[in-house]
């Protein structure tokens, strides 16, 4: 499946796949993506509708594709692909879907996430895409909106927290969170507010393409 790609007007190989890709207009971009890139898209509930309602559109040719993977990008593109009218087929390497928002019961029957199931209120994507597969009635009854504190239970019981609730965002918010914690000592106090204090975050409040930018050399 890495290799080679089946599709109904042949087989198509990684080389080929190459040549093609250079034929493509780099300058090429669609309205939607446009209205994802930048300042534009930060905080933009507008993308919640188009996530809610799909593409919109029927393809005049219906494709047979192949997804690989089967997380929520995955899962999502193949349902975009078939509301446009395309047949998908999709690929997992695990025995479960979800990639890092699945979650399963082990051995003894504890339930185990495999990431963070914690959504904050700008993911307008993905809370379309809930409202999408669940209806407006069932979003809003399975959706458990959570106050922005973090509680810890430490041994013998005593609790600690992370408390990110105050009048200002973020950063702010995130520091005066770890300067009041209880959880950390004054060395990790420092050492987490240089971090946050220099992290991507901070400069996209000024210049939102910067942030983003090391928010990728963070991944690479």
């Amino acid at each position: 499946i890495t290799k080679t790609f089946a599709s109904r007007r042949g087989v198509v190989t990684k080389d080929t796949a190459k040549s093609m890709s250079t034929v493509a207009d780099p300058g090429f971009t669609s309205d939607g993506a446009k209205q994802q890139v930048g300042n534009d898209s930060f905080l933009n509930q507008d993308l919640m509708s188009r996530a809610q309602t799909g593409p919109g559109k029927k393809n005049e040719e219906s494709l047979n594709i192949a997804i690989v993977g089967a997380g929520l990008a995955g899962m999502v593109a193949a349902m975009d692909l078939a509301d446009a009218g395309h047949k998908v087929e999709m690929f997992e390497l695990r025995p479960f879907v979800g990639g890092k928002v699945s979650s399963w019961l082990d051995k003894e029957g504890n339930h185990i996430e495999q990431g963070l199931h914690v959504f904050f209120g700008c993911y307008y994507n993905l809370f379309g895409i809930m409202k999408r597969t669940q209806g407006d009635e069932l979003f809003n009854k399975n959706l458990r909106v959570k106050q922005h504190i973090h509680t810890f239970v430490n041994e013998g019981g005593h609790l600690g927290a992370l408390d990110f609730q105050f009048p200002i965002g973020a950063p702010v918010s995130g520091l005066q969170a770890f300067a009041k914690t209880e959880q950390l000592g004054v060395e990790d106090k420092f050492h987490n507010a240089v971090r946050l204090g220099t992290s991507p975050i901070v400069r996209a409040l000024v210049d939102f393409d910067g942030g983003m930018d090391m928010v990728r050399d963070l991944d690479d």
